[in-house]
């Protein structure tokens, strides 16, 4: 038995998410049986996606769902050796027992850091490539537009559609934020929604119009939007963290849609496994040369996972949140 630790959501959050809403439950993990191996979690994830699964999909009094990497600590399965790494989908658990399913051996870029695995090089990093290139349909020289163009998701998406030669637009609610996407990112034009809305400045941010919208808002910004679309132009649909916690802006333009031709499509992370290898091909190379660039926040600290979770809605993070667990 090895002391372990979990985070339960014991209450359905009201609103935006609270610490109460959570709690860490001590836990003994039994040693690893025949078939099995045991997991050691080094880094987990926390993402916006979460929050509507608080509100009916996550178990209460159970490990949270969730993504990270962890290291194999003892095996009983041929197919793993002590000392893997593996990307996971086990939760927010300090140890886990495992019979293989779900775990996918990582094998990691000697020049890259770990974290770029958890988002660039993870499911933040495939999201936007293929929410991008496939659901997008970008072609290059297009005009783009990014919501929170300083997250996690919206940062990689922005930078692709730079190296695709596009005219890149953003959002983002923070001046330190926008200025690294003007500064260090190089967008075309950045707006702090928070200090000037995006209705007034838009046309003059987007003076072309907007061919790809990449969403990861929804309501005022998919308003503020929609009457910029060129024809034929595509809303790829990342997210709408705008409505997550209950309220947001109402859409009015919707009809919109109809006379500039426009199509609007969702998608998730799984929905791209045959670009699975051209992605991890083409973000290696980018990430190694510099053309892609990325802020991230971690925080030291199992315990921390709902601080960081709750964090995401308050803008406590530059680009991906992750929780150090181990080393």
């Amino acid at each position: 038995m090895t002391a372990s630790r979990q985070i339960h959501l014991v209450r359905r959050p009201s609103g935006v998410p609270v610490v109460e809403d959570f709690a860490v439950v001590e836990v003994d993990t039994p040693d690893a049986a025949e078939g099995e191996v045991q997991v050691q979690n080094v880094l987990m994830s926390v993402d916006p996606y979460m929050r509507p699964r608080l509100t009916a999909d996550q178990p209460l009094d159970a490990p949270m769902l969730g993504g990270g990497i962890g290291r194999i600590v003892q095996s009983r399965n041929s197919r793993f050796k002590a000392g893997d790494l593996v990307r996971h989908g086990a939760g927010m658990q300090e140890r886990f027992n495992s019979d293989g399913k779900g775990l996918q051996v990582l094998t990691t870029d000697p020049a890259l850091s770990l974290s770029v695995y958890m988002h660039a090089l993870g499911g933040t990093g495939i999201t936007a490539y293929g929410g991008l290139l496939e659901t997008g349909a970008l072609k290059d020289g297009e005009q783009v537009f990014v919501s929170t163009a300083g997250g996690a998701v919206g940062s990689v998406v922005a930078q692709i559609a730079k190296i695709k030669g596009c005219y890149v637009g953003g959002s983002t609610g923070a001046d330190d934020k926008a200025a690294w996407l003007r500064d260090e990112v190089g967008l075309d034009a950045v707006v702090n929604y928070k200090t000037t809305p995006l209705t007034k400045v838009l046309r003059e941010a987007m003076p072309k119009g907007i061919d790809v919208y990449f969403e990861n808002v929804g309501g005022g910004h998919l308003d503020a939007v929609l009457p910029r679309m060129n024809q034929r132009g595509r809303v790829a649909v990342c997210g709408m963290i705008s409505t997550y916690n209950g309220g947001g802006e109402g859409v009015r333009n919707l009809s919109t849609m109809i006379y500039s031709r426009i199509r609007m499509e969702g998608f998730v992370a799984s929905d791209f496994p045959h670009l699975q290898a051209a992605f991890v091909s083409d973000m290696t190379g980018w990430l190694k040369d510099g053309r892609i660039k990325y802020q991230e926040t971690i925080l030291d600290g199992f315990e921390r996972a709902p601080e960081g979770l709750i964090g995401l809605f308050s803008g406590l993070n530059s680009g991906k949140m992750l929780i150090r667990v181990s080393e």
